[in-house]
């Protein structure tokens, strides 16, 4: 069975989290249309992770140039 992370619990926890993710990542939200992207729904409901299968992707596709 898959662990879930813990969330950070004090208040000092998440700040540290929030300026950590502040200086170290980047987000990209995208929606996925219910009615016409059920295919590409259907599919990253297969996946372990989301984001992983979606930066292989990515990575695959800059191999090829």
């Amino acid at each position: 069975m898959e662990e879930k992370r813990k969330r950070p619990s004090s208040p000092a926890q998440r700040s540290a989290v929030a300026r950590y993710n502040a200086a170290n990542t980047k987000q990209y939200p995208f929606r996925i249309n219910l009615n016409t992207d059920q295919d590409i729904l259907e599919k990253l409901e297969t996946v372990p992770s989301v984001a992983g299968y979606i930066k292989q992707l990515i990575r695959a596709d800059i191999e090829k140039g």
